[in-house]
């Protein structure tokens, strides 16, 4: 099973993905966490050139990211659902539509046809979306990174975008209210989770 995290900066991804690894472990399956960017060598690479690095043009913000995806489904997502591992992820292709798509303005059916390409048309089983507001979240964010100096504006075009996306397949997205305390964002998480288990 593969579950993905997504939500606004300081949302909490990867709290609950700590969290949700530590349940489902409990009831004996194996379970990989892992990121994107920033999963295995050429990901932590990646990652630092992204949100350590200077400004850098969209396009080439995308191919980095999408290059990152390609790498990562292929050495380390896919082997893991092979053996029958939960694979839960904070952050995925879906955070390329929204933040490429609706934040930097990029062309929506073309981003998800890279990812389909990147990720060899591999999709999460469930996509957990950690919502709350952008003024909210990054006053809880103490990375500083790239990302999180963009204006507010920005982050609300992504709030909007994972909301927007989330519409589109309401089969594979579960909305969370993030507001919320850790515990109950973690129980309201392991809910939509262990169904699907």
């Amino acid at each position: 099973m593969f579950v993905t995290l997504e939500g606004p900066e300081g949302a909490g991804k990867s709290t609950v993905m700590r969290g949700l690894a530590s349940r489902i472990s409990e009831g004996g399956r194996e379970v990989v966490e892992t990121r994107e960017p920033g999963a295995g060598e050429f990901g932590s690479a990646v990652r630092d050139l992204l949100l350590h690095g200077e400004d850098i043009d969209p396009k080439t913000e995308l191919f980095l990211y999408l290059a990152d995806r390609a790498e990562h489904v292929a050495k380390i997502v896919r082997p893991a659902l092979e053996r029958g591992a939960v694979v839960l992820c904070d952050r995925h292709a879906d955070s390329t539509v929204v933040y490429q798509g609706y934040g930097r303005g990029l062309d929506l059916g073309l981003l998800r046809d890279l990812n389909a390409m990147a990720t060899g048309g591999l999709k999460p089983d469930l996509t957990l979306l950690l919502d709350i507001d952008p003024a909210v979240g990054l006053s809880r964010t103490t990375k500083g990174d790239r990302l999180d100096r963009e204006p507010l504006e920005f982050h609300q075009k992504v709030r909007g975008g994972f909301l927007d996306e989330a519409k589109r397949e309401p089969d594979r997205w579960v909305v969370i209210d993030a507001s919320r305390s850790a515990e109950a964002v973690l129980d309201a998480c392991w809910l939509a989770a262990s169904a699907r288990l």
